[in-house]
């Protein structure tokens, strides 16, 4: 039996915090919707999906990308938000600009809060998800809805237009991109090492932005190929915790010790760049398999 509380016509709801991944579909399994079950899963989050496209690729590349309908998107938002409900809400892969408005509309519409735009825009082996004028559309029409914004240093690039190089671009971009409409951003900096702090070694410096304060995390550096679904595991992460009700910048730091873990021990799968480990990744971001039956 679920846990509940009872309704006025006394059945009983579940309190399970549900979370929404609005992407495309990894058939590798280590990225997209199929990477977001899994991290809502291991976070005690009840996760649901709707489809942007369907892509046939591995750990190798990606082979095929197939875009359904917006019609079928907007389908499937209406069916889960209107019966289940939801309590965050993370976007991913939107290649074509009727995707991304299709998803501006349902937000709006629903009033849907907890929305965390991870700007997809390059596969890990190179392969472009991400047309021009849907960059644009993502850019001024959904950045203003979003909660927070988790671009790498390539794509805050795209969506400032300006060049990034060192720590104090990642702080001006950060501050172009809330300037954008968004509420907060955490601009990651895993394309670019700087040296640690102590001196000893390199070390990996996200920026956090909301507008108010700008805070720097930083964190070692690990040189591995399998890093595969990076982007959607950090942005999933972050869903789940503001779902259970955590507090943004709460929110942000467990996403952090959450995909930290799962890159230290990634999975050696394939032949070429492998998944991060969820598996890892709920342990370090303290999650205890919570069972709601």
């Amino acid at each position: 039996m679920l846990r509940g509380r009872a309704t006025q016509e006394g059945a009983r709801k579940p309190v399970i915090p549900r979370a929404l991944t609005i992407a495309g579909s990894d058939s590798g399994g280590g990225a997209g919707i199929q990477i977001d079950l899994k991290v809502f899963t291991l976070l005690g989050v009840w996760g649901m999906s709707a489809v942007t496209a369907i892509t046939a690729q591995n750990t190798l590349g990606v082979f095929g990308i197939h875009n359904l309908p917006a019609s079928a998107i907007a389908e499937q938002i209406d069916a889960v938000v209107t019966d289940i409900g939801v309590d965050a809400v993370k976007t991913g892969m939107l290649s074509i600009p009727e995707h991304v408005r299709v998803v501006v509309r349902k937000v709006t519409e629903y009033r849907l809060g907890n929305l965390v735009v991870d700007p997809v825009m390059v596969a890990k082996g190179g392969a472009r998800l991400i047309g021009d004028d849907a960059r644009a559309v993502l850019r001024d029409e959904l950045l203003p809805l979003a909660t927070v914004v988790t671009p790498n240093i390539p794509e805050a690039e795209v969506l400032t237009g300006m060049r990034i190089a060192g720590l104090d671009d990642m702080r001006e971009a950060a501050r172009k991109i809330v300037a954008l409409g968004a509420h907060a951003v955490l601009v990651k900096g895993g394309h670019m090492v700087v040296p640690a702090a102590s001196g000893d070694g390199e070390q990996v410096v996200d920026i956090f932005y909301d507008g108010h304060e700008c805070i720097e995390f930083s964190g070692p550096k690990f040189y591995t190929k399998n890093t595969h679904g990076t982007g959607c595991s950090l942005s999933a992460a972050i869903a789940a915790e503001l779902a259970k009700g955590r507090a943004l910048l709460d929110a942000v730091r467990t996403g952090r010790k959450y995909i930290e873990a799962a890159i230290a021990g990634s999975l050696s799968l394939g032949g070429g760049h492998g998944p991060t480990n969820p598996w890892s990744g709920a342990r370090e971001a303290g999650s205890r398999g919570r069972c709601w039956a």
